[in-house]
């Protein structure tokens, strides 16, 4: 018998406001334990919350980029559960009346498109941290993070393949990137994935029994977590044994899964208003007014990415992954207007400094008009790339200028023929063996005798002429 996955996600965006949800604490990271802390979102006795309206306006924000039903009346209600990082007994969010549901999410996997379908999308408070001491039998509790605002938005069930599941959320990441509301740090806590997963004959409309999966904290994790998961359950349907309902962790040791507790329903949190809290009632010209504001999203951008600069899906794909790459890669084509050099530059040399120390391109000394004249130089046959790649570090870790750096450091290509005839006649007389397999019929060896030249330049020769004069001289 063949069985398919059926997945729902649960993601939990941290936004970027830089005050709580109810209070004014900071929601700053990394800072001492129990110093973002005020009697409101600790819950003591005789406090009253207040809504963050910029909270508000993210979630609307992301709304509306995801085409979903904003409801213009809302409540927040008490979700009632025990645990030591929840100091009131309850969380603050959103369940009967949310502020926008449906809507959905494009993901585009192994070169098909699916759309995602969304249920709700709302909001809450976090809870705290809980730090366990590693040497004694004892646990801490951090309640930093108790009160930070949190978006939920919750999958259909519509998801197929762990694949899918980690094409979406890089999909909403982006997005939620884009719209400057989140900044999607997984090892920081700022986007957090639940999921739900079930099996079912191939074909079959009924869903199966549904396991819940926490503890995934990169996209890595949740694609293995679900691999894991589907084998686990097919197995025991293949043994005849019963899939329980229940929440799992994932083990990145292991890399499988092991119960926690088992799942709860809606009703077991006794969902009611909180009485302290006011009903969210929007208005229309708030709505519009936000819908103005957006930017073009990750998709629609990659899209003209391709159409307008011929660039291929993968190109465009990581060009439009983040709002700042995608800036700067336009920024430096207006100057050196030539999309694939700009491109194909960006994807190697930039990228390769940027994962070196992981930063964002804005964080960096490097301008697009810096970028632009090192390719103008190139295009105008005053260097080579390779003296462009040389030179690449100090204007990217200095901000230098590139023309500045090249005359300074003596490195103007060198494009005299004379000069490098000269060259190219004693590469060939040094590796005569090359030359007669060439003449033999080898003619891949040609990059070998250009890379001898280049080297005897020191990487300053005109590549170009280089190519012309050692086919003439290998031809006579």
């Amino acid at each position: 018998m063949e069985f398919e996955a059926v997945i729902g996600l649960e993601v939990h965006a941290q936004l970027s406001t830089e005050s709580k949800m109810f209070c004014s604490c900071s929601t700053k990271f990394g800072s001492e334990p129990n110093t973002q802390i005020c009697p409101v979102c600790t819950g003591l006795p005789g406090v009253l919350p207040v809504i963050n309206k910029k909270a508000v306006e993210y979630a609307l924000k992301l709304a509306l980029a995801l085409g979903c039903k904003i409801n213009l009346y809302s409540i927040m209600a008490r979700k009632n559960y025990f645990y030591p990082d929840l100091p009131k007994g309850y969380q603050i969010s959103q369940y009967e009346l949310p502020i926008a549901e449906e809507g959905a999410v494009e993901i585009e996997v192994n070169g098909k498109t699916k759309r995602i379908g969304l249920i709700r999308i709302h909001l809450e408070e976090d809870a705290g941290k809980l730090i366990h001491d590693e040497k004694q039998p004892f646990s801490y509790v951090d309640f930093n993070r108790t009160g930070v605002p949190l978006l939920e938005i919750v999958t259909k069930p519509e998801i197929s393949s762990p694949e899918e599941a980690v094409a979406y959320l890089k999909t909403l990441r982006s997005i939620l990137r884009y719209l400057e509301i989140c900044d999607g740090n997984m090892e920081e806590g700022s986007l957090r994935c639940d999921a739900n997963v079930s099996i079912k004959p191939k074909g079959s409309f009924e869903f199966g029994t549904k396991v819940e999966l926490k503890n995934m904290n990169s996209f890595k994790h949740v694609e293995k977590a679900l691999a894991y998961e589907i084998k686990r359950q097919i197995g025991l349907l293949l043994e005849g044994k019963a899939i329980i309902q229940e929440t799992r962790l994932y083990d990145e040791a292991t890399q499988t899964t092991h119960p926690m507790r088992g799942k709860e329903e809606a009703h077991d949190y006794c969902y009611f208003p909180d009485p302290d809290l006011i009903e969210i009632k929007l208005e229309e010209a708030l709505i519009e007014r936000l819908l103005k504001e957006l930017p073009e999203l990750p998709l629609v951008k990659r899209r003209r990415f391709i159409e307008t600069y011929s660039l291929t899906p993968y190109e465009a794909d990581i060009l439009t992954e983040e709002k700042s790459l995608a800036n700067f890669f336009e920024e430096t084509v207006k100057l050196h207007p030539y999309p694939k050099s700009v491109s194909n530059f960006i994807l190697t040399e930039v990228l390769r400094y940027l994962n070196r120390d992981r930063k964002d391109i804005t964080e960096t000394n490097l301008k697009p008009e810096n970028l632009a004249e090192l390719l103008n130089l190139v295009e105008k046959g005053l260097i080579s790339i390779t003296i462009a790649k040389q030179v690449f570090p100090e204007v990217y870790e200095k901000g230098l200028v590139p023309l500045k750096v090249i005359e300074e450091r003596g490195l103007i290509q060198e494009s005299s023929e004379d000069r490098l005839k000269e060259v190219c006649e004693t590469v060939l007389i040094e590796n005569p063996k090359e030359v007669e397999r060439y003449k033999a019929g080898k003619k891949g060896l040609l990059g070998f005798f250009v890379g001898q030249v280049m080297k005897k330049t020191q990487g300053k020769a005109n590549p170009k002429l280089v190519n012309k004069i050692l086919e003439e001289l290998l031809e006579r």
